[in-house]
């Protein structure tokens, strides 16, 4: 394949990627964004491989490469359940970064690179080794404490050391007192030991990095985990003076950032303070004594009760969380939605931005399940609908119904815009017990007066609660 022929392939991949993001912006047209990508991906691989940077000599490594990886993803895309897609995120977050730092290093001691670049090219050059295996660093171990998170092998408590604002910073100093040295060295095995310290500290500060974030930032530390992925594999492209990577690297790198941003607002966090890390802690524990407590009584429900008031209900507004991820219900929610509508009951989702522990968790496993996408909407377009709404439904979800938000300035939560449940007719809460959400607060909304608790496992509450509906 010619250069020109290679250029007109990587244009028109990078066409149909820009397409693909635009696809998966909505629900309704993610499939054809996906598409978009497949396709994009293929021409890019197809262009690389018989461009004019490959040898014939070379084939016989590419193709036993690519079996590997391939085999690998089909693996995975047959034993891997839709409740771990977030881990499966990160842990593919880990190899782009690992990725990264193994061109960075391949690139360094390779002779005939070095040979290439002089004078201010090769300190331009360098430079670019240094921060790509710098970003690769951090994303790799990041990605893979990230993933011990979302599976659990690692406690979801913030991790905080003492000073480590400090830690965080001298390491800071230290990276870029050894970059200046890397850059200033002639020959290659002397810039080895910068790049070697720079790289232990980074790996180092990615795990720092991500145990110091709690539970409830977990949303915000994949969408940031995957753009650092793409400015490593932009910065890859740098070495490799491929346009395609560093264009696509930019789109991800761009796109996460921007999804990043969407998160903290969603959460009414800083970025800065997702970092700095201490907000959220495990999961499933009680919530923390002392303080104002919330006032009232909490009133249990039966399934059966439950389906009583889904019959009767003309308006119903499901909120799932990840309890219903944990609990695999959402094919039990899809059949209790499919009997309400053919009833004539207008049933809808409320999706929160971070529900779940990867942004639209909840919309891909409700997509699997078969949920209608034009039921599902998202927070700011059903707000305004509850007051007219006869049962707010929460299944597994916590944080992002607590009237704290609004009510208590002193919260941890206060200011974090949330579905407001409580001013349907009746909300019903489905959790095993009385626990505190990730952000580690209590929840007032358990106390009202017009709330019900169906306790219990939530797949087998729903399948009771389907039976009494067809009863």
């Amino acid at each position: 394949m010619s250069a020109t022929l290679a250029t007109v392939s990587y244009i028109g991949a990078t066409i149909l990627f820009i397409l693909s993001l635009g696809g998966l912006s909505n629900p309704e047209s993610s499939r054809r964004g996906n598409l978009y990508g497949m396709i994009g991906m293929t021409i890019a691989v197809l262009a690389t491989v018989f461009g004019p940077q490959v040898t014939p000599a070379g084939y016989v490594w590419i193709i036993a490469a690519m079996a590997v990886g391939a085999s690998v993803g089909l693996y995975a895309a047959r034993v891997v359940r839709m409740t771990q897609m977030p881990e499966l995120v990160a842990l593919m977050h880990s190899l782009v970064g690992l990725a990264a730092m193994l061109v960075g290093y391949a690139n360094y001691i390779d002779p005939a690179a070095a040979g290439t670049f002089k004078g201010a090219e090769k300190t331009i050059h360098e430079l670019e080794i240094y921060l790509g295996i710098l970003i690769g660093a951090v994303t790799f171990s990041g990605s893979v404490i990230a993933f011990g998170k979302l599976s659990a092998k690692i406690s979801g408590k913030p991790v905080l050391l003492p000073g480590r604002h400090w830690i965080n910073l001298t390491g800071l100093l230290v990276v870029i007192g050894f970059g200046w040295s890397f850059i200033n060295t002639h020959a290659v095995a002397d810039g080895m030991i910068p790049l070697i310290v720079m790289t232990v500290i980074a790996l180092a500060f990615g795990i720092h990095m991500v145990m110091a974030i709690g539970g409830a930032d977990m949303p915000v530390v994949i969408s940031m985990l995957n753009s650092y992925s793409g400015w490593a594999a932009a910065a890859t492209g740098f070495m490799l003076n491929n346009d395609l990577l560093i264009v696509t690297g930019a789109l991800v790198g761009s796109s996460g950032a921007i999804l990043s941003y969407i998160m903290c607002r969603a959460m009414n966090r800083h970025f800065i303070a997702v970092i700095a890390g201490g907000f959220g802690t495990e999961g499933g524990v009680p919530a923390a004594a002392g303080g104002v407590q919330p006032a009232g009584e909490v009133v249990p429900i039966l399934a059966a009760e439950t389906a009583e008031l889904l019959r009767e209900a003309k308006n119903v507004i499901i909120v799932p969380g990840y309890g219903m991820a944990v609990a695999q219900a959402q094919h039990a929610v899809y059949e209790i939605t499919r009997h309400l509508r053919e009833k004539g009951v207008n049933v809808r989702f409320g999706i929160h931005p971070v529900a779940g522990r990867m942004p639209g968790h909840m919309n891909v496993l409700l997509a699997e399940a078969r949920v209608p996408y034009d039921i599902v909407l998202e927070m700011d377009e059903l707000n305004v609908d509850f007051p007219e709404t006869d049962v707010a439904m929460v299944i597994g979800a916590n944080d992002i119904v607590n009237p704290s938000a609004q009510d208590d300035p002193a919260s941890p939560i206060a200011g974090m815009p949330v579905l407001e449940v409580w001013k349907a007719r009746t909300s019903i809460v489905m959790k095993r017990s009385m626990a505190s959400g990730y952000a580690g607060v209590d929840n007032p909304l358990f106390y009202k007066e017009n709330n019900r608790m169906l306790f219990g496992d939530a797949k087998k509450m729903l399948d009771e609660v389907l039976v009494a509906l067809k009863g």
